[in-house]
């Protein structure tokens, strides 16, 4: 009797599963394949037109012409960049760009970071009217109010400058609004700990919220960079010649001295005016993330 209950003690248990968990386990993993299919199909509807134009930048002007297109191109033309560059002084367009992008965000920084701030920690009266106004701004094109502004820079003699293509854009109704969102998520027992310990509001605001909110600044940095360093109807408007023109004004010369023919090289002009936002993006994919993940915009 011993034996056999050892004997019985030692023999393997078999678990069979039910059929709701395969049935379970079987629709998770379709799930997840149509999942990562889906992605995949997201991520080359995005890519394909960069993928054309890189293509289309290495081509020569025949197979420009060809259809179906030859994704490879069967000759590559690095000419064609050279083409493109020689078409005007780009280096002065680029030079231009950085300076009125980042001279652009500079004084957004400035300006959005104690409005959002205030709007999220201070309620004293009319606030929420006015951010009721900032938030009207929103929807109104800068196309609707350039000829106000346009006679108020010229009266200042501001004109073909790069302060004609930087101050009206001083400051930002979606930045404020971003940051606003991410300030009012830090706990009220920081700020407090903070004031305890002498802190004035301009330290609380740089050692506390600013880093707290890294995240969301990244992002709107990210989205003012590409916002006026892809601009082009602003400097078209403010600017009469090449000394204040940008790179998008650039590009648009190829067609000009090129002709609307020359797609290759049109598209390597435009390779350059994208390459710059796709280095910026790679750098700062990580704190984007981080700011529609983990912060979020309650």
């Amino acid at each position: 009797m011993k034996a056999e209950h050892t004997m019985n003690a030692e023999r393997p248990v078999i678990y069979v599963k039910s059929k709701e968990e395969i049935i379970s386990k079987t629709l998770h993993y379709i799930m997840k394949f149509v999942s990562v299919m889906g992605m995949i199909a997201l991520v080359l509807v995005f890519a394909m037109p960069f993928v054309w134009m890189l293509s289309t930048s290495l081509k020569t002007l025949p197979e420009t012409m060809i259809f179906p297109p030859n994704w490879i191109p069967k000759h590559i033309m690095w000419s064609n960049y050279s083409k493109a560059w020689g078409s005007g002084p780009f280096l002065h367009y680029i030079s231009n760009s950085i300076i009125i992008s980042l001279g652009i965000l500079a004084l957004q920084m400035l300006t959005i970071i104690p409005a959002a701030y205030a709007f999220a920690r201070y309620t004293f009266k009319g606030s929420g009217i006015l951010f009721g106004m900032v938030m009207v701004t929103l929807m109104i094109p800068s196309q609707l109010i350039f000829l106000p502004v346009y006679l108020q820079l010229s009266a200042w003699k501001l004109l073909n400058t790069h302060l004609a293509l930087i101050l009206p854009f001083a400051s930002s109704a979606f930045g404020i609004f971003l940051l606003r969102q991410s300030f009012k998520q830090v706990q009220e027992e920081l700020i407090e700990a903070a004031r305890l310990d002498s802190a004035k509001e301009w330290q609380i605001i740089i050692k506390l919220m600013v880093p707290m909110a890294k995240p969301v600044l990244a992002t709107f940095a990210l989205f003012s960079f590409i916002a006026h360093w892809n601009d082009y109807f602003w400097p078209l408007v403010m600017t009469t010649d090449d000394v204040a023109r940008t790179l998008p004004l650039g590009i648009a010369k190829i067609r000009e001295e090129e002709g609307v023919a020359n797609w290759n090289v049109l598209m390597a002009g435009n390779m350059m005016l994208v390459t710059p936002i796709l280095i910026a993006f790679f750098f700062a994919q990580r704190h984007i993330i981080r700011a529609f993940v983990y912060t979020g915009v309650k």
